[in-house]
């Protein structure tokens, strides 16, 4: 009797598992992804999506992975096509992240991460402050002071408004003893566009994900300011704010939604894809180069995850004065 069981649940296995791959959309989903990376080239979206593609290919998890950039107003342009263009389409796939929750909240956004179904979180980046080589400022102190002598005078340039690097100037400059809802921001569409405002001067300060910083600095085109990591966190190109005595600590961090209307066992697919990549010694082997900190969480944990940082950062934006009632 027990023998039978046994062959009766591998057989009801096995006809589960040959009824799944006989459904066209859990197939399509196991061997393409169309990764849409809603922001600009060159930023830490765009390595995320980028990255993926690599490992899901190089690991054969999938036959292709299509990545496309769709950038403006912090990921709030490519929310929008991605809800229109995969609804119910499980090959879609969409890098998100702390930017998008600040950008929708900062511009009233129609199209929320409620109309999208989460899959993963992946990632999370300490934030770090850099500044041009020639730049007369050397130390944090120094920053500090030009804040607090003109919280506008000193420009800080990142990523979209609203987002991780908007958040952590205003963070620094109250700090610093400074208004930080008067924080002179200057929103850039990609990661490309920050790195040359930031090389040639045009803004004081650059604020955004280490790994987009450390070649530069290690090209001697710029300097470490700080990193917002706690002191004595292992790994660290750079020194941290904390231990320079300025307490400022805040990590980005980074996920994965597919479309809305999605069925059971099409997110189920989905998912399994993504943990395989994860898993993989050629992500670890990428988060060791990148200086990402792994944080994956799987969909339901992500989910409440989600709910939970969107009401924390509208609570953050609005103590700013960033996001007003």
């Amino acid at each position: 009797m027990t023998n039978l069981s046994r062959r009766e649940a591998l057989a009801a296995g096995a006809g589960a598992a040959l009824s799944l791959l006989a459904n066209p959309a859990f197939a399509q989903a196991l061997t393409e992804m169309k990764i849409l990376v809603p922001a600009a080239p060159g930023g830490g979206w765009d390595q995320t999506g980028r990255v993926m593609q690599g490992v899901l290919i190089g690991q054969k998890i999938v036959r292709s992975a299509q990545v496309t950039n769709v950038a403006g107003a912090g990921g709030t342009i490519g929310i929008a096509q991605f809800v229109n263009g995969f609804k119910g389409d499980p090959t879609g796939i969409m890098v998100s992240g702390f930017v998008m929750v600040g950008a929708i909240l900062m511009n009233k956004a129609p199209v929320t991460l409620d109309a999208v179904t989460p899959i993963a979180r992946l990632t999370g980046e300490w934030q770090a402050l850099v500044v041009a080589q020639n730049s007369p400022i050397k130390t944090v102190q120094d920053l500090v002071a030009a804040v607090k002598t003109d919280v506008a005078k000193v420009s800080w340039g990142g990523g979209s408004a609203g987002g991780v690097d908007h958040i952590t100037a205003a963070m620094f400059a109250g700090k610093a003893g400074a208004d930080g809802s008067k924080v002179n921001y200057i929103a850039h569409s990609g990661g490309g566009e920050a790195l040359a405002a930031i090389l040639s001067g045009r803004v004081t300060v650059g604020v955004g994900g280490a790994s987009e910083f450390d070649q530069h600095v290690k090209g001697r085109r710029m300097r470490w300011l700080g990193l917002t990591a706690p002191a004595g966190t292992a790994g660290l190109p750079g020194p941290t704010l904390t231990e320079q005595g300025f307490d400022l600590q805040l990590q980005n961090w980074r996920g994965l939604f597919a479309g809305p209307g999605l069925s059971t066992e099409q997110i189920a697919a989905i998912g399994e894809v993504v943990k395989q990549m994860v898993k993989s010694p050629s992500w670890a082997e990428q988060l060791a180069a990148k200086g990402w900190q792994d944080t994956y969480l799987d969909r339901e944990p992500f989910a409440e995850f989600v709910k939970a940082e969107v009401q924390r950062v509208d609570g953050v934006l609005r103590e700013l004065g960033l996001v007003k009632a």
